[in-house]
């Protein structure tokens, strides 16, 4: 039978027996606090009458109990225990027979405590010593008692052993972990134990020990721990342990064998916990690598003073200064003869970090509108200038360089994961790395395969986790984007992100105006090589007349002009804006209804067959089509009624909609495949005074959050 430990105050009900003296205050020790009137049995077994509630004058320690029995003598009192101490003995009665075994073995276990404490206290020697811990874990573990503090108990006693003598030779080490490793299967070690563990990883890396008694208690961790903000040293271990695999012979293929062993083998991992547990560890991992130079930021010019070219006047710490040093007035003047656009240069410089940042005359006005604002400028808006005059780098030691090429590898490994994949992407989409990690030409360049595994996958909540977390901060996308300090290719996993994100719900205006504003050059550069992605992002900024400026479109259409795929593409182009404006001129019915069972061709050919410029109503229940027919409706320029009920219109075709048709008023949505996200994209419709969305996925949050805007 299994019985919960004894907590101090528990134990109310009390029958006292003493050789000398009527105790008529009841006894309250660590284990006794008070008790209710009931009756005292006296040495001659004569019944006194009850006591008031109250205090012992003087409390029994568990070191003064010297033995704890089940009375067993003939007519004896019934579910009583006996507590021999210096001078007589004390009864306690108890209500039942299981609160009375419960009373024994949690007093046996407390004097049994506080003996361990007291011999491992004042070791003298270790084959004694290691012999009592063992006789310790084997009480444990055999103990009926069932409380989270009896594996915790002899754990935390042999932490503090541990933590107090460090004169042990590594065999003693090796032996005390042995010893106590059948706790550690159902217990996180205490924080002084964990340090013993990262030490012992550090030194012996190549133990037995790190992977026949760690690996199972990593394990446990990773699967159970909630918060290492709360034991940072769970972590800290964690680390030590992974770092000690990587040491092996086999190196990172024992590490890829332990994450395997975590996800599980099957295609979902069972434990939601592992992943972000393995992330916290690699991020804080990578953090260690440049927390030398971290440390440092106070002796550094601010990100805003760099913009500025300034440095405030302030007390620097000694370690690692940095100063800056203005240009000379004649490469000043060199420079502005060059070019007007150009401001001076500022160089940081410092022993282990060079940084040169150049700023165009977008970056000035965007410092002119931000005069005033004391606030750190944007991280990539600091970092991203041209790479040719652009160069930051920063030597790391060897121990924190190999640190770094394991957890970005273990990184690696976990986007590879395809269940894994969103909740790694949704954790690294606010960029949980310092700012000296990102402007690390080695990390950017290691850390790229992620990216790109978030850019080949097709789901959207993984490749949405490019664009930056909110508006005004930039993301993955912007970092890794010709300019960006990231990009050391020709723009190639640019045009991969850009085409993934126009594949799906992003093929919007809102997308191809950011681009428009920040991208075009690159946009066009690699039109110009020929890139079929950016020569359809050109035809698509021509089609919606994303570009206001002449010239800009006049110098598009001479590189979608250059390559022989640009050609193509712009002549359909021209074809389409022809039937555009034929489609769009005043003429032809103002309601159209279609058959059952049409379908997205259908109509397609049916709008191509003459004008509907006049068109305000069109149904098109009960048909096949899908939201592919969106492409055709938005040139409907004076629609006002749609009917979709029983269509499989979703909400890629609700995104092009709200976009496009201003003068949309009534929409019928009844029994379509739409979800909350596609329903949300209607807020942006003003003039939308009629939504039918009756047998479709929408929440209770959404229908209310669509009230405030319609």
């Amino acid at each position: 039978m299994r019985y919960k430990l004894l907590q101090e105050g528990d134990i109310q009900v009390c029958v006292i027996r003493h050789p000398r003296t009527f105790l008529s205050k009841i006894l309250t020790s660590k284990f006794l606090r008070r008790w209710e009137p009931h009756h005292l049995t006296l040495a001659d077994n004569s019944v006194a009458s009850a006591t008031p509630t109250g205090y012992m004058e003087n409390s029994i320690s568990y070191s003064a109990i010297e033995d704890v029995q089940l009375l067993s003598w003939e007519n004896a009192p019934k579910y009583c225990l006996q507590l021999t101490i210096p001078g007589g003995t004390v009864l306690l009665q108890a209500a039942n027979s299981y609160l009375r075994d419960q009373w024994f073995h949690s007093l046996q276990w407390k004097k049994k405590i506080y003996k361990y404490k007291k011999v491992l206290s004042n070791p003298s020697r270790w084959e004694v010593v290691l012999k009592e811990i063992r006789t310790l874990v084997d009480m444990a573990l055999t103990s009926p008692l069932q409380d989270d503090s009896i594996h915790q108990a002899p754990l935390e006693i042999v932490s503090k052993l541990l933590s107090e003598n460090n004169n042990l030779t590594t065999q003693d080490h090796e032996s005390i972990i042995v010893a106590i490793a059948p706790l550690l299967e159902n217990n996180h070690p205490p924080p002084d134990l964990c340090e013993f563990f990262c030490k012992h990883c550090r030194e012996r890396p190549r133990s037995m020990v790190v992977i026949e008694v760690f690996t199972p208690v990593v394990q446990r961790i990773l699967k159970h721990n909630m918060d290492f903000g709360k034991c940072p040293r769970l972590r800290l271990f964690t680390q030590e342990y992974i770092l000690a695999l990587n040491e092996l012979n086999a190196g990172m293929e024992v590490v890829k064998k332990f994450i395997h062993s975590m996800h599980g083998p099957t295609g979902q991992c069972p434990h939601p916990r592992v992943l972000p547990n393995l992330v916290a560890v690699c991020l804080a991992a990578i953090y260690s690598c440049y927390e030398e130079f971290i440390n440092s930021r106070d002796n550094s010019p601010s990100l805003k003073e760099i913009r500025n070219g300034c440095q405030q006047q302030c007390d620097r710490k000694p370690n690692l200064p940095l100063r800056l040093l203005h240009t000379s007035p004649d490469l000043v003047s060199q420079e502005a003869t060059l070019t007007e656009s150009r401001l001076k240069p500022v160089i940081v410089t410092s022993n282990e970090i060079h940084v040169e940042v150049e700023r165009n005359n977008t970056a000035n006005q965007k410092m002119t509108a931000n005069v005033g604002n004391d606030s750190e400028p944007n991280l990539i808006d600091c970092l991203m200038v041209s790479p040719t005059c652009s160069t930051m780098s920063i030597e790391l030691s060897t121990q924190a360089d190999r640190i770094l090429g394991c957890y970005v590898e273990i990184l690696k490994m976990l986007s590879d994961y395809d269940d894994w994949r969103p909740a790694l992407a949704s954790l690294l989409q606010p960029i949980p790395f310092p700012k000296e990690a990102l402007a690390h030409e080695k990390f950017t360049k290691e850390l790229k395969y992620v990216i790109q595994r978030f850019a080949e996958d097709p789901r959207q909540e993984v490749h949405s986790c490019l664009l930056s977390v909110r508006a005004g901060k930039d993301g993955w996308f912007q970092l890794y984007s010709p300019g960006g300090v990231a990009c050391d290719d020709d723009g190639e996993l640019f045009a991969s992100m850009v085409h993934i994100l126009m594949g799906s719900c992003y093929k919007t205006k809102k997308f191809l105006l950011s681009l428009a504003e920040n991208k075009l050059g690159p946009c066009m550069l690699l039109a110009l090589r020929g890139n079929q992605t950016m020569v359809e992002i050109l035809c698509l900024m021509l089609e919606y007349n994303i570009i206001d400026n002449n010239d800009t479109q006049l110098q598009i259409i001479s590189t979608l002009e250059s390559t022989d795929v640009g050609k193509r593409m712009y002549e359909q182009l021209c074809d389409r804006q022809r039937e555009l404006k034929e489609l769009q001129r005043k003429g032809g019915p103002t309601r159209l209804t279609l058959p059952s069972k049409s379908t997205d061709a259908d109509l397609a050919r049916l709008l191509s067959s003459g004008s509907f410029g006049n068109l305000e109503n069109l149904s098109l229940a009960f048909t096949n089509v899908t939201s592919a027919c969106a492409e055709h409706l938005i040139k409907l320029p004076s629609l006002k009624q749609l009917n979709l009920w029983s269509t499989q219109f979703g909400d890629a075709g609700l995104r092009l909609l709200s976009e496009h048709l201003t003068m949309l008023q009534v929409l019928n949505l009844c029994e379509t495949p739409v979800t909350d996200a596609g329903l949300l994209a209607l807020s942006s419709m003003k003039s939308l005074c009629s939504l039918n969305m009756n047998s479709t996925k929408l929440s209770a949050d959404t229908y209310e959050d669509l009230k405030v805007f319609l």
